[in-house]
């Protein structure tokens, strides 16, 4: 166990959440002075990224890195760890709501600037940064629970009827979440007395197998919900396209995420004894989400619901990693993250902009936007295609890694099948070919067929508009950059497949980690 206070450099693992947390704090005094709200928003957002820039390099150079709050020594001080897969999306997730700030300048309406749109970015990027950074079980569970406050208050804001009803039924199922989690934290703490995470890793081995699976099934529902997989996946649909479409970028970008990387932690980590009793469990999950979730959107005609479906699919394709735990299926869901992260922002924002030109939702209403607005198309086709996996954009890279982990795993070459392992080779593959329909209609409809669908789908659509210099500036522009980023990172495959490997090792033999704590 360690013997000394936390290095001074090590703090800056949790200032990203002080300096949210202060900025929501200062947001709010300032409420009424409405011209400094997005300034101080953006100055606040702007000191996260470069204090994750800091942690990032000193990841990248010692390693795993550890501090202790509260004068405890761990195990019984609550920790907060980073090690490269948590940085990352910690790093990334603040980039994005940079850019969504500067999107909800054109797209927020006045009454929810008014009331208190900014405060609670800032309350959810504190939830998200503290749940990727946090060392301790409890801590992820408080962390859980302030984006849950503040996602409930972004989607609710405007207070349209829509959106009530869709905030009731995220709201609803994702405390059900939240109580399933707690529930598994006191059976985990009676079971091996601590809840820090290197602590949970050295003591689960020895705990009762059966009970320790119950506990992991717990979690995995929970995750599960939060995550949007299925069975449990029905609220995203039915929720994320009510808000603005600034706030679904965000809630899209990193919510569900969020519960994947928890499943990551907890599944492959802390309890990989428990994941080994699920895997079939796991492998039939990944399996239905990542078929049913495009023909979903397949189905759908309202846009940012049909998003919802693609936004689920992404899950799939990360559950299957979890469902192959290998160093290519863990290190493929941990870039899929990260690509869906960037991917299905952006593609949110590119949505809320076709939403300005057609004054649409429902996609059989549009049409002919290719004419009036040609660099809205080709960012929308350009992230419909790295969603699908389409090489050599973005989103080819981590699912091919996830494709050599299930070949690998089949055991075709060797001659001993393992069907569940081939089935999800088989249902990755339908899942790229059937995402691929789902965008390619959606894009037929939007922007090639000439006007909406009926007797007048051959004749330009009379109801198009430009988009406005203010929306060019603050809508197009961050979509622009972020569309731009998701096809220079498919350019460096070397990085993300070194980015992968290392977070696998951090995840399968997390011995760093441990030593990171000061545990033995």
């Amino acid at each position: 166990m360690v013997s000394f206070s936390t290095y001074p450099g090590d703090w800056v693992i949790i200032l990203p959440v002080i300096v949210c947390l202060v900025g929501a704090a200062l947001l709010l005094v300032l409420k009424q002075v409405r011209e400094v709200q997005i300034p101080l928003a953006l100055l606040a957002v702007g000191v996260v990224v470069a204090c994750e820039i800091s942690l990032l390099v000193r990841v990248l150079t010692v390693g795993p890195v550890s501090m202790t709050m509260g004068n405890w020594l761990p195990p019984f001080g609550i920790s907060f760890t980073a090690d490269l897969m948590g940085t990352s999306f910690a790093l990334v997730a603040a980039l994005l709501t940079f850019a969504v700030l500067i999107y909800l300048e054109m797209d927020a309406p006045d009454r929810a600037k008014r009331d208190g749109l900014y405060p609670l970015v800032l309350l959810l990027l504190a939830g998200v940064s503290g749940s990727f950074l946090t060392g301790d079980l409890f801590n992820l569970y408080v962390w859980f629970e302030v984006m849950l406050i503040s996602s409930f208050g972004l989607m609710v804001l405007g207070g349209k009827n829509v959106q009530l009803d869709g905030t009731v039924k995220y709201g609803f199922i994702n405390f059900l979440a939240t109580t399933l989690f707690l529930l598994a934290l006191g059976l985990l703490y009676g079971l091996v007395g601590t809840l820090n995470m290197a602590d949970v890793m050295g003591r689960a081995a020895t705990a009762d197998p059966a009970a320790m699976a119950s506990v992991a099934a717990i979690l995995l529902l929970a995750f599960g919900i939060k995550a949007a997989a299925f069975p449990v996946n029905a609220w995203l649909p039915a929720s994320y396209h009510t808000p603005p479409a600034g706030i679904s970028a965000l809630l899209a970008g990193l919510l569900t995420k969020v519960g994947v990387y928890a499943l990551l932690r907890t599944m492959v980590a802390l309890l990989p004894a428990s994941r080994d009793v699920l895997d079939p469990l796991l492998t039939v999950i990944a399996i239905l989400t990542l078929l049913i979730a495009p023909l979903g959107a397949i189905a759908e005609t309202h846009l940012r619901r049909a998003l919802g479906f693609l936004v689920i699919g992404g899950i799939g394709a990360c559950l299957a990693g979890i469902a192959l735990p290998t160093a290519e299926g863990i290190g493929g869901s941990a870039i899929y993250v990260l690509h869906a992260m960037i991917s299905l922002t952006a593609l949110y924002l590119c949505a809320g902009l076709i939403e300005k030109l057609t004054g649409e939702t429902d996609t059989r209403k549009m049409g002919g936007l290719y004419a009036a607005a040609s660099l809205p198309s080709v960012l929308f086709l350009t992230l419909v295609l790295a969603i699908a996996g389409v090489p050599p954009l973005l989103g080819f890279w981590p699912k091919l890694l996830l494709l050599e982990a299930g070949l690998d795993g089949s055991g075709i070459v060797s001659g001993a099948i393992d069907w569940g392992a081939l089935a999800l080779t088989v249902a990755l593959l339908l899942n790229a070919l059937l995402t691929l329909i789902a965008g390619a209609r959606l894009w037929s409809h939007i922007f090639w067929r000439a006007g909406p669908d009926g007797p007048l789908s051959e004749t330009p659509n009379p109801d198009l508009r430009r988009l406005t210099g203010r929306e060019l500036g603050f809508g197009l522009l961050p979509t622009a950059v972020l569309t731009a980023v998701v096809l220079l990172a498919a350019a460096v495959p070397d990085l993300l497949f070194g980015l992968a490997q290392t977070a696998a090792r951090d995840l399968l033999t997390p011995t760093l980690y441990i030593q990171s704590v000061g545990l033995p």
